[in-house]
């Protein structure tokens, strides 16, 4: 069996996590938000819905992107197995968790749901932001 090709040098492969700080900063910000709103509009358990939900789509968006800057480090053919993998499983285990908070009956299901669309509208608009500002500016070579 050949060993696993690494492509790059140290510093080309800094780049896939590069943005990375700017994602978690923001999605701090934005739990914060959440939890207050949360708790403006429905109290404490609200508070704690929403900013799961945000919590829950910082996890899932920072394993996807470190597992494969990882694999693409390693080996860039196992992006698209791990990344279709990863998908499957997250969302399975997403459906799974929601369904199993929905037959509790727990109150704040509501706001958990909305911090977890709020997350990924939040994340997704500030990684196009930085990838077309911060990353775009960057001189290659």
């Amino acid at each position: 069996m050949a060993e696993p090709v690494v492509v790059g040098t140290d510093a080309d492969r800094r780049w896939r996590l590069r943005h990375l700080p700017v994602l978690l900063a923001a999605s701090v910000a934005l739990a914060a938000v959440a939890a207050v709103v949360g708790g403006a509009t429905g109290g404490a358990t609200a508070a704690f819905g929403a900013a799961a939900g945000v919590g829950v789509t910082v996890v899932s968006y920072t394993l996807t992107t470190v597992v494969l800057a990882r694999a693409d480090q390693i080996n860039p053919q196992l992006l698209l197995p791990l990344g279709l993998g990863l998908y499957a499983l997250k969302f399975t285990l997403l459906g799974v968790v929601l369904v199993a908070v929905a037959s509790t009956g727990w109150p704040g299901l509501i706001p958990l749901c909305f911090g977890i669309v709020a997350g990924v509208a939040v994340w997704t608009a500030v990684h196009l932001w930085w990838l077309t500002t911060v990353h775009a500016r960057r001189p290659r070579g």
